[in-house]
Order: structure tokens, then sequence, then C-alpha cells
């Protein structure tokens, strides 16, 4: 049989332990017993202690994150219990779209912010639908905005597993569409949605999840999307640009993060930029203040607002008219207009006809054209002088005291020596369709590369195109035009916007890690921005009824170890003990011993 001799106890106590049975004295057996109690719970709350301390992250290790998720194209797991989902319905001006997100449990930091991603389904795409028209169109009809929706609610029910419906909020948000309408028809349409999505569906949904959002909104969910995916929230580690921000807050020291980007993005009717504004604005007048106030937007987007980690004030406005094609339009109506004013004082007939066009510097040399209004036609012949288009694009930025609008729209400060921007929709267009030099910006060799381009021929041009020598969007309306939106890119940028010719830190870009990226995003990371306190208030709960395991002084490993320290002491002392008593009983036992051979001589004859 397989023995184990204990040779740390006192010689006298030799004993041996086997598999089966102790094979010592009683009180031997259970001092045995104790020490191999007392060791066992120390091995096992050494080894509770290094699962709670360790093993811990080195303060310069980082994982990128959100590189992960804007890379990962995975389909999304619904059979996973502890996932979380959330909807948003964009209703827009053209039509309407749902989009699924989910995330996992918060991780229990404060500090971080839900970790969102876009559900996809078991083909690896995106959970999106789309529908037309737009919901505006149900103006004189509100009573049928919850039946316009039906499809797309039922899209999305059908991805979020079944048990997770209740507790799956739900936002129907309105954008430009419905901002066009009287607010009493806004109202009717809103109502109908709040009283009959929830007889049909049960997601998680109140008056508070249906609203019309303001540009305003939109710019800032658009700005907190594209931040959130380039990992701009989350902690700065030593190779990233910080800023110093401070906050509104009274007696709030100025904190270092981790630096946004700011966006531009150019459509066709519109322009709209956002920024953050990490510095305290100082206004020059009241006048300027009223101004500023409307177009900054301060908010926590962290899930406790006694905490300013995630407090950011962003600068966001849009400019109606301002967009690349709107643009065009509106030279086009001044060119009339100024033409055939000038052609009945002077008696001449320019642009009346095809053989006397006007000629435009804003088109590619050669291209001939014409603009209609009202029954009046004017023809045109392109120059392709980029220099010269510039200067006539230029007036209708409508500059006011520096600023971008013939209102006088007010504009926050930039660190242009500490900014980053994004620019998206035209600005990437422009720079990429033809010229194909998307990317990083560089002014020098933007200029260069459109003026080439507008100096070349129209039919040089269209060979290009049949050649496919351009990007693959490109089509006959972008060669046309694009003499024009480069100097109105350049002009807004640098003009408008004031930023400096040698800015080294624009991009340009369609998409984001090889995805777009929806205002949708940045809503719902707004949204849900309180749901993790639920998560950390379950947390700490369960931590505290889970385990007895739990009391102060595990925190404390100097207070543990001494404990150790003192447990070891007292069973040395303990075993000291028993030894000297031990001895004493033997040294009885020699003298009774020696007692009875003396009484058993004496009796002997």
């Amino acid at each position: 049989m397989a023995r184990i001799t204990l040779s740390c106890l006192p010689a006298s106590w030799y004993c041996s332990v086997s598999l089966l049975s102790l094979g010592c004295a009683p009180r031997q057996r259970l001092l045995l017993l104790l020490l191999l109690f007392i060791t066992s719970v120390l091995f096992f709350l050494g080894t509770y202690q290094r699962q709670l301390w360790g093993p811990q992250r080195q303060p310069g290790a980082h994982v990128n994150k959100y590189l992960s998720i804007a890379e990962s194209m995975e389909a999304t797991d619904v059979l996973n219990p502890v996932l979380n989902y959330g909807i948003v319905v964009d209703c827009g001006s053209s039509g309407s779209r749902v989009f699924v997100y989910y995330w996992p449990p918060h991780n229990g930091n404060p500090h971080t912010l839900l970790d969102i991603r876009q559900m996809r389904d078991h083909d690896h795409k995106p959970v999106v639908k789309k529908i037309k028209p737009g919901i505006s169109t149900l103006a004189k009809t509100p009573t049928k905005a919850s039946d316009y929706l039906h499809p797309l609610l039922s899209f999305a029910a059908a991805h979020v597993p079944k048990n997770k419906h209740k507790e799956t909020p739900l936002y129907i948000l309105c954008t430009a569409g419905m901002r066009l309408l009287p607010e009493s028809q806004q109202a009717a349409i809103l109502e109908d949605l709040v009283t009959d999505v929830p007889l049909e569906f049960d997601f998680l949904f109140s008056s508070s999840h249906a609203e019309v959002i303001s540009g305003k909104q939109e710019g800032v969910y658009a700005w907190i999307g594209i931040n959130f995916v380039l990992g701009r929230f989350d902690h700065a580690d030593g190779e990233d640009a910080t800023v110093e921000v401070t906050t509104g807050s009274q007696n709030q020291r100025p904190i270092s993060r981790r630096r946004t980007v700011g966006i531009m993005d150019m459509g066709g009717a519109s322009l709209q930029i956002a920024y953050e504004v990490p510095s305290a604005i100082t206004f020059n007048s009241p006048q300027e203040e009223e101004a500023g106030k409307s177009v900054l937007a301060e908010f926590n987007l962290g899930c406790d607002v006694e905490h300013t980690q995630h407090v950011y004030r962003v600068y966001v406005t849009t400019f109606l008219g301002f967009g690349g094609n709107m643009a065009r339009q509106r030279y086009e109506d001044q060119l009339i207009n100024k033409t055939l004013t000038k052609n009945r004082f002077l008696t001449t007939q320019t642009g009346l006809s095809e053989d006397k066009p006007y000629l435009d510097p804003c088109l590619p040399l050669g291209l001939s054209d014409t603009v209609v209004r009202d029954n009046r036609t004017l023809y045109l012949r392109g120059q392709g002088d980029w220099a010269r288009c510039q200067e006539a694009v230029q007036p209708f930025l409508g500059l006011h005291n520096g600023t971008m609008s013939p209102g006088g729209v007010y504009q926050a400060p930039i660190n242009f020596s500490n900014s980053e921007f994004y620019g998206f929709s035209e600005f990437y267009y422009c720079m990429e369709d033809v010229l194909r030099i998307g990317g990083q910006y560089n002014s020098e060799k933007y200029s260069r590369a459109a003026t080439d381009y507008c100096s070349t021929k129209w039919s040089t041009l269209k060979q290009r195109l049949d050649n496919q020598l351009f990007a693959q969007q490109a089509d006959i309306s972008r060669l046309k035009y694009q003499c024009f939106k480069s100097a109105w890119m350049y002009d807004v940028l640098h003009s408008g916007f004031r930023f400096p010719t040698d800015y080294p830190s624009l991009r340009t870009a369609q998409l984001v890690y090889d995805k777009e990226v929806q205002w949708t995003l940045g809503a719902i990371l707004f949204k849900t921005r309180f749901l993790p306190l639920r998560d950390l208030q379950q947390e700490t709960l369960r931590q505290s009824h889970s385990s007895w395991l739990r009391p102060s002084f595990v925190y404390n490993h100097h207070l543990f170890s001494l404990c150790i320290l003192v447990v070891v002491l007292a069973i040395l002392l303990y075993i000291l003990r028993l030894r000297r008593i031990h001895q004493r009983e033997l040294r009885q036992a020699e003298a009774l011993d020696l007692l009875w051979v003396e009484e058993g001589e004496a009796l002997l004859p």
C-alpha cells in the first residue's frame, strides 16, 4: 500500500499516512487532519486571489477592438443568450430604412461605451431593409403610418430572437422629409405610430422613441457613429494624438483624452460639418453667443452623469443649398439672369444661340451645354479655366464677416495644428471619380489635377470614359460638372471653412474600414448610453450574493499576506506546544517506568 512520510513533524512524531487510513495515534491523527484542512484552505484562497487580481493587462498593451468590429463580417450568433438587440428606423425624405444592432453585456467599466455592432444575417450581410416612398407622403393619411412601417418592423422582428423582443428598444427617427411638414401633421403621424405599433410588436417602445429629429441631432449622431467606429471614444494610449478638454462643469480640471475627428459631408443639396470644440469658447458679443448656442451641442455619452470622461462639445450645422448640385443650379440661375440682363442693355446676343455661346470657365474645354429656365435657353461653351472658375463660384459661398452664409452662421474655432477631419460624399467623389487621388488630401496636388482636368478637351475626356480610365461610378454627368464641383469643393474648404492650404490632416473617404457608417449607429449609441448602469447594478448585486469569499481583506494583498503569516505562526506555536507536552509525557512515563523497576527489584527476594 502506498504511504507518505511526513518528515516535517518532530522526530518523535514520525508516523505513516496511508491513502486509506492514518497510522497514528488519535491525537496525532487529529492534528494531521487539522494541518491538511488549513493547507487546503490557504491554497484555495491563494488561487482565488490570483483570479481576482490577475492577470492584469499592462498599461502599454492595447487592443483596438473597434478595428475588429469594423473588419468583422461574421454572422450574428442569435443563439447566444447574453446578446442584446436594438432597432433604429430611419424615416428619410425618399424612403425609410430599418437597421438592427446588437451588443454583448457591458464590461463593467463605467468609462467605456456599449460595444454596439450592426447585426449580420447567416449570409454575412447587414440586416437592413428599405422601402419607398418617404413617410412624409402620408401627411394627409396619418392613420396609415403604422401600416407603412409594418414591412420594416416585421423584417426586424424576424431577425431578433423572439425571447428578446420585450427588452429590445425600438427607435423611429424621422429626418428631412418630415421636418418640412407642419407640426400638426408631424404629430398625427407620430401619434399613429405610438398607438398602433405596440399592438402588433412587443418591442421596448414608447412615445419618446418616435420623434422628428433636427438637422443638428442628425449631424451629432453622424459624428458619434464615425468616431465610435474609428475608436476615438476609447482610452488613449501613448501613441494616440490627444487633446486637452475643458467641460462646462464648474471647478472641473481639464482632462486629456484621445482626439476625435471632425466630419464634412457634401451631398447634392446640402453641406454639413461637425467637429469637437475641446476648449471653452469666448464670444465677442451677446448676439454671437446666441448664434453659437444654436450650432453647439454639449452632451455626455457616458452612463454616469457625474463622470465627465465622455462629455463632448460639438459644433454642427447644415448649409442648405450648398451641396454640389444645388450650388451648380444657383450658379446657372445667375448666369441666365446676368446674361439676359446684359444682352438687354448692350443689345448683344451672347448665349442666345449656338453660334454665340456664353463662355463658361467651369465647364471642360470645348463642351457645349444648355441651361433651360422658364422657357429661356442659355447656350454654354466650356473654357476649362479652373482658376477663373474658383473666382466665379466664390460669391455663392455667401461669406459674411468671415462666416459661411448670408445670415452669418457662427463657426466655432478649429485648432488646425491639433485636429483631424474626414470628408465624405462629394469631397470624396471630386477627388476620386475622375482625378483618382482620393484619400489623403493635398491642396497643391488637388489644384494641379483639377486644373489639368478642366483644360483637357471634352472629346479626350469622353474617350477616356469609354476606355474605362475613370472610376467605375463615373458617368457623363460627373465628367460635365467635375470642373465646377472641384472648384466649389476647394472654395468651401479653404474660403468658407478657412482651412489652411497646407492643412495635413484631411482624409476623403467613402467607407470607414470598408463599410458605410450610418448616423443611426450614433443614434442608438446615444439613446442607449444609460443601459450600462443596469448591467453594472446587476453585476454588483450578483457579486454581493455570489460568494462568501468577498470580504474586504481579499482586496488588500498586504493584509492577506499578514493573515497567512499569523496562521502559519499559530500552527508552528501549536506544534511546538504539543511537542513540549509530548516530551513531558515521555519524561513522566520514563519516571514511572523507573519507579516500577525499582519497586519490582525491591519485591524480589
